[in-house]
């Protein structure tokens, strides 16, 4: 077990909640006991009684497996907002050209860490971190040592830079990662490489950084596919060519051609969908369709908060909204529709979809008796009452103001609507410090007044950050 896994010895019993546990056989409980010990759901019942051990009343409350996104760039934290009205053009050119080349380690490090705390306060107990801001070791070790910090669950898919060489070994540095930081997959810390694309880059840079990938025991994750940009069919030869497989998650997928959905179903290659994004910043159509045309269980992720939040109720309602949005409009045109997904669906695709993604479904995604313990409470207010169906309360009613208590490994990370552990203003002055230099150094103006930087008061139990 790696030390940035901490486990609670005392059990830890959810008392009264109703349970959507993920999980078939289990099924939904309208009222349940889940017990947590050792960082383990050691039981999920109608009534559990277990002498000492400390009790979280969740009467009232429903309980849910926490969120699992697949692809988050959160060294993008400070730079959130930050492009509004972007497109994916923009993206690439100022986000990677302009920003990217302005951070510095302790960038990385406040942009990594206010993004990870902001997941978690929003339920997302898991994320991948597409980390592509890797300038040189130092941000690496930055961008490791915030998702350490701040005690969620990541993989850390160890990217390409942003800017000139600074030391930056990509993707050979893979290997010493593995050695010094992931030399165990029984921790809440896991290794992944964003990788290249061979749609983008050429043949042989694109093979040897897979191969180093699979060298290193690392899954991998890369773009693929995206309207207007690079080179079409690359996928499809990769296919053929036995390189794709379980171990690989394409992210984005819009212009895939259906032979190529065929292989990725055929090949058990995973997939990631950030819905929101793809139609704001004109990736392509989401091809949430296309997914489950070929009996493929698509997952979600984020993606950029520069013009998304990274919630993901937001995730779950677009992707909805989507799917039966081109269904019903293939219907009205005369056309075949596809079978109308609904919110069981997304709530799927937003737990275990992720958690197969991610190559962590042994583990998370479900509230699974022997699973670790990644559970997520959510408090009805006035917007959700009366609830008359609780997944469709989650998925259609709810947002982060109802997410009221959040355990990652059994333990707690958010309490009664609060992060716990985390000094909110020393937080929020390293981050709109490390922003405002950011900005400074990519001669990009700022549209936010210093009145409105936050202070909330100091926390109990404060953590040093």
């Amino acid at each position: 077990m790696s030390n940035d896994q901490k486990i609670t010895e005392r059990p830890l019993l959810i008392k009264g909640g109703s349970i959507i546990s993920m999980d078939p056989e289990l099924g939904d409980k309208l009222s349940g006991d889940l017990l947590v010990r050792g960082g383990l759901i050691a039981e999920i019942g109608d009534s559990i009684e277990v002498p000492e051990c400390e009790v979280i009343d969740a009467r009232g409350m429903i309980v849910i497996p926490g969120f699992v996104d697949t692809h988050r760039h959160l060294w993008e934290g400070i730079i959130r907002n930050a492009m509004p009205d972007g497109t994916l053009k923009d993206y690439f050119e100022i986000v990677n050209h302009r920003f990217g080349p302005a951070y510095e380690a302790e960038d990385v490090y406040a942009g990594t860490l206010v993004s990870a705390l902001g997941a978690l306060n929003a339920g997302v107990t898991t994320v991948l971190d597409w980390a592509h801001c890797q300038n040189s070791p130092a941000h690496t070790e930055a961008s490791i040592t915030a998702l350490s910090k701040s005690g969620i669950r990541a993989v850390f898919a160890f990217g390409v830079p942003t800017a000139e060489d600074r030391g930056h070994r990509y993707p050979d540095d893979l290997l010493r990662l593995r050695k010094e930081a992931f030399s165990s997959d029984d921790q809440l810390l896991t290794l992944a490489l964003a990788a290249l694309s061979p749609e983008h880059a050429p043949d042989d840079v694109v093979k040897n950084s897979w191969r180093v990938a699979r060298e290193a025991s690392a899954r991998i994750t890369v773009h693929a596919a995206l309207e207007g940009f690079g080179q079409r069919d690359q996928i499809e030869r990769f296919g053929r060519e036995g390189l794709l497989g379980p171990d690989v998650t394409l992210v984005h997928c819009a212009t895939l051609t259906p032979t190529e959905w065929r292989i990725l179903a055929d090949t058990g290659t995973t997939v990631s969908i950030s819905t929101p994004i793809e139609l704001l910043m004109g990736h392509g159509e989401p091809p949430i369709q296309q997914a489950l045309d070929v009996g493929l269980v698509p997952s979600l992720s984020v993606d950029v908060e520069t013009s998304m939040p990274g919630d993901f109720f937001t995730q779950m309602r677009a992707t909805l909204a989507q799917q039966r949005g081109t269904s019903f409009a293939k219907l009205h045109s005369g056309g075949e529709a596809p079978k109308l997904i609904g919110v069981r669906d997304v709530l799927y695709f937003a737990t275990m979809g992720g958690a197969l993604a991610n190559g962590l479904a042994h583990k998370i995604g479900s509230l699974t008796k022997g699973k670790q313990a990644d559970i997520v409470l959510l408090r009805p207010t006035i917007g959700t009452i009366p609830i008359n169906d609780l997944t469709g309360a989650v998925v259609l009613g709810m947002d982060v103001s109802n997410v009221d208590t959040v355990l990652v490994a059994g333990r707690v990370m958010k309490r009664d609507g609060r992060l716990v552990e985390v000094d909110l203003d020393a937080l929020s002055e390293r981050v709109y410090q490390s922003r405002d230099r950011v900005f400074a150094r990519a001669g990009i103006k700022c549209n936010c007044p210093t009145h409105l930087r936050w202070k909330r008061g100091p926390m109990p139990a404060q953590a040093e950050l």
